[in-house]
């Protein structure tokens, strides 16, 4: 679980760069772009120097030739590319509380039906009562964690010109969107991971991802014709960085935990680090008793989550 842990906060202090990036640019979708870009070269960068790597590559290659690979389990680094595209375009516009109550409302609400469908190499998991309080429990804590959360700025001053005047609901339904996403990227990334290892998986994720968002980015630029100027301040950059360690980390450790736990511990990951984050690089919005209380409550969540009934086993069933 402490992978897990460790998956949140890596998620969370990407977020904050990549919000960052999103705002210097003006445009967050072009950050997304960046950070998987960077990402990506990181991995093949790694690639090109070890050959057990791309024997890996070639596991995943193989696997797709005998079937034991779908085409559509390749695809997780689309919902890796929208989650990040969120994170570019509105936490500068609702804060990253708002931004972490929709993505893990959505995430913790699919992660049931990818667990109970067996998508995670584990296997199906059962949606026991302790799984589903403990998910209903966790999504209490991060609504409890935004109840009081001020916006953090009235101009969505990282959305493209063609998105300037979108609506707030949308900002908001955004993330929640991206977050139904992210349990089905973890389950299926998972998947790549069980053929050729979690590097294989972190470069699938990131070359599909890659691909759709330069897509994206080249419609928006078409349609707005407006530039913009890379800045110089190198932290700006470790988005991508930090991605593919959590990537492979969570491709790693979705078989053992399942989507839901993973979710779990990785939510209790993501809000005790905004918290310090909060402290160490403070936002307008400042540390609000609510967003402690509902780190609090996740954590009360893991435990529910957790309990076991006398006979019934840990890890998941492949029926």
């Amino acid at each position: 679980m402490v992978c897990g842990f460790c998956i949140g906060a890596g998620v969370a202090v990407q977020g904050r760069i990549n919000g960052a990036l999103g705002v210097r640019l003006h445009d967050g979708i072009a950050a997304a772009t960046v950070s998987f870009a960077v990402g990506f070269a990181i991995l093949g960068a790694a690639f090109a120097s070890s050959s057990r790597l791309r024997q890996g590559a070639d596991q995943v290659r193989r696997g797709l030739a005998d079937g034991t690979l779908r085409p559509w389990q390749l695809a997780g680094g689309l919902c890796g590319a929208l989650f990040v595209g969120c994170q570019g375009l509105t936490i500068a516009a609702i804060g990253v509380t708002a931004f972490t109550v929709a993505a893990v409302a959505g995430q913790l609400s699919s992660s049931l039906a990818v667990d109970r469908l067996g998508l995670a190499p584990g296997g199906r998991t059962p949606v026991t009562v302790a799984r589903a309080s403990g998910a209903a429990i966790a999504i209490g804590a991060v609504l409890l964690a935004g109840l009081d959360h001020s916006r953090a700025g009235s101009v969505a001053a990282a959305l493209p010109r063609t998105l300037d005047n979108s609506p707030t609901w949308l900002l908001i339904a955004a993330p929640a969107v991206a977050g139904v996403g992210l349990a089905w990227q973890q389950a299926v990334n998972g998947r790549v991971a069980a053929v050729g290892g979690p590097m294989s998986a972190a470069l699938v994720n990131f070359g599909v991802g890659l691909v759709a968002l330069l897509a994206l980015e080249s419609i928006l630029w078409a349609n707005s014709g407006r530039g913009f100027d890379l800045p110089t301040e190198p932290w700006l950059y470790l988005g991508g960085a930090i991605g593919v360690g959590f990537i492979a980390l969570a491709a790693v450790t979705v078989g053992r935990l399942g989507v839901l736990l993973l979710g779990l511990t990785s939510v209790a990951g993501q809000l005790g680090t905004a918290l310090v984050l909060d402290v160490v690089a403070p936002t307008d919005a400042g540390i609000s008793p609510m967003a402690v209380a509902g780190c609090a409550l996740t954590l009360v969540a893991v435990g529910v989550a957790t309990v076991r009934r006398p006979g019934e086993r840990h890890a998941p069933s492949n029926g």
